[in-house]
């Protein structure tokens, strides 16, 4: 059974939370880990990998716009089904292609195609992003539902996209605060 100090580390391995000697458990002093080592930095500033993720990231968040915009029009018109359909598919080429290069930048830069200690939260979260978009690819192709219901599955999986994005683009703030600090 566990208990004592096998179920202590058990938790401590998986406790983020900042205010555990509010919660009742011992303060423990734990220095983060930096985003990237300075090895991992020369390789990301080294790789083309990085310029080519600098470059997808801001296009597939207007393809994004442009499809919500589209997608939402439809929902609230019944108008443009053809435009929000094409719009959602070509914002799921974007991912997929942002994804596939991620993953070689990663490779590139921490030894792994994914989950990386660094990136390892946007990265589960990323497999949610494109199960969400992957299944309005079969919606579509497969007639699964009506176009409502691919519609409202397109924006889920846009909710789960901005929540994603919203991870990177935290993890950038974070990088450029830790070389500003070194």
């Amino acid at each position: 059974m566990l208990s004592g100090p096998v179920l202590d580390r058990l938790i401590a391995a998986v406790d983020s939370c900042p205010y555990g000697t509010s919660a009742g458990r011992t303060h423990r002093q734990r220095t983060p880990r930096p985003l990237y080592t300075p090895e991992e930095r020369v390789r990301r500033d080294a790789t083309p990998w990085t310029m080519v993720q600098g470059i997808l990231a801001p296009v597939q968040f207007l393809v994004f716009l442009v499809s919500l915009g589209l997608v939402l029009n439809y929902l609230a018109t019944g108008q443009g089904l053809w435009a929000a359909e094409a719009s959602v598919v070509v914002k799921t080429l974007v991912l997929y292609t942002i994804m596939i290069t991620g993953c070689v930048w990663e490779r590139v830069v921490f030894g792994k195609y994914l989950f990386a200690p660094s990136f390892f939260w946007e990265d589960v979260f990323s497999m949610l992003v494109l199960a969400l978009h992957t299944a309005y690819l079969g919606a579509l192709l497969f007639a699964w539902g009506d176009t409502y219901f691919q519609m409202w599955l397109a924006l889920a999986a846009y909710a789960a996209y901005v929540i994603n994005a919203g991870q990177f683009v935290w993890k950038l703030r974070i990088a450029r605060l830790q070389a500003r600090g070194t």
